[in-house]
Formats: C-alpha cells, structure tokens, sequence
C-alpha cells in the first residue's frame, strides 16, 4: 500500500478539475483524475502524466449509482484509502435551455442541473465517505459559486444558481454530521475562471481558481469545515 495521500477529482478532464488535478500531484498526492467520458479523462490524465506527475483516470458519472458504487471498490482495492474528494463536476445549461429569468426557467433544466450539482456530489461523497470513516482523516471540496449565495442573490440562470445553493447546504449537513471527525467539509467559491464554461471574458486563469480548493484539500487537522471560502476568505452563505 501506497503511503501517499489519495485524492479524487471530479470532472477532471477539463477546467477547474483539470487544473485541480494537477496542482494537487505538483503537492505530492495520488490523483484520480474521474471523467464521464473515459477517453477524454484517459488523455487528461496521460497529459499530466507527461508533466511527470502522479495522475490516473477513472471514469465516472456522478448521476449513476453503479458508476460511483465501482469507483470506490477501484479505490478500495487498489489504495484502501482516500483522502481527498474534490467535488467539481457539474453543469451550466441555463442558456442552452433558453431560459435566464426564472419565469420561463423549464422544470427538465433545473432537474437535469440539480442531478448533476447537487444529487451528484452526493451521491459521490456517499460512496467514498467509507474510504475516509475509516482512517478518521478526509478532506472533501465541493465546487460552488457565488451564483448561489443567498446573501448576494440575484436574477437569472435559476437552475444553476438554485443548484449551487443547495450544494451549500450539502456542505453544511456534511460537515454537521461529521463533526468530531477528522474529515473536514468546505464550499468553494472559485470566482470567474477562464475555463469552458466560464467563457475567453472571465478574468481569472485556472491556477487562480483552484487555489482556494488545494489549500482548503490540503488544510492541516483542525482546518475550518462548514465554511464557503473565496480566496482563502470565509464569505457570506
């Protein structure tokens, strides 16, 4: 077995994943790069691994019950462990849909947002949860945005932002129930990134926007949980 730290990444072929993924292996971790297509997770992975860093794909789609259920027998057959999971998977289909302003928001765009964003990560953090009981040691990072901060709520996009704020809430009951635990759950705010869903205009690079994440997945024992982070900030729920 492995003395190096494990950690998970979803929707890592791209990104903010992308990134995550290699900036964690640049700190010495053992990364699961997971993908729901495998041939696109497979390339990220060999592209890191030719940076010389310890990266691996799997693939997986956070929506299925089957397709988490196997990675985390992979994981457990292959490390026994899991110290990281870092939950960046999701969509943004608001303007796809044809529908900014809630009043012609259609209910299949907010379901399909809120099984990929929400019901997603935890579906994940279900099944890997066990990897990190039973050590007594787990980070877990889940992706979020300012798009869904109550305290700062505004028009348009509905389903994603209905979605990222009760990914903030996922936080919250995580970090309740694991409280006493060494297994410390936080939101992300990565702010307006250069990725392809954040378009050519935003104005951070992926090495800005993942910052907050590998330093909240790499936070010493006793580090914050239930927080909602943005450049190392707590900030508003």
């Amino acid at each position: 077995m492995s003395t190096k730290k494990v950690a998970v990444v979803t929707g890592g072929n791209r990104g903010l994943g992308f990134e995550a993924s290699r900036q964690l292996a640049k700190k010495g971790y053992k990364v699961i790069l997971t993908s729901r297509d495998a041939a696109k997770g497979k390339a990220a992975a060999q592209q890191l691994q030719s940076e010389g860093l310890d990266v691996i794909s799997h693939p997986l789609d956070v929506t299925s019950d089957d397709s988490n259920r196997k990675l985390a027998e992979f994981i457990h057959q292959q490390f026994g462990k899991l110290d990281v999971l870092v939950n960046n998977a999701g969509i943004y289909i608001d303007n796809q849909a044809g529908g900014n302003s809630v009043f012609n928001a259609k209910i299949d765009t907010l379901q399909q947002t809120i099984d990929s964003n929400v019901y997603g990560p935890l579906r994940v953090t279900q099944a890997l949860i066990p990897l990190m009981k039973e050590q007594n040691y787990g980070r877990i990072v889940n992706v979020s945005s300012g798009m869904g901060q109550l305290n700062d709520m505004e028009e348009g996009s509905p389903a994603y932002r209905i979605s990222k704020t009760a990914l903030n809430a996922l936080t919250r009951i995580f970090a309740s129930e694991l409280k006493g635990t060494n297994i410390l759950v936080n939101s992300v705010c990565p702010g307006w990134v250069k990725t392809d869903m954040g378009g050519s205009e935003a104005p951070r690079t992926p090495e800005q926007g993942v910052d907050t994440i590998v330093w909240l997945a790499t936070t010493p024992d006793g580090g914050a949980t239930g927080g909602f982070f943005r450049d190392r900030q707590p900030i508003d729920w």
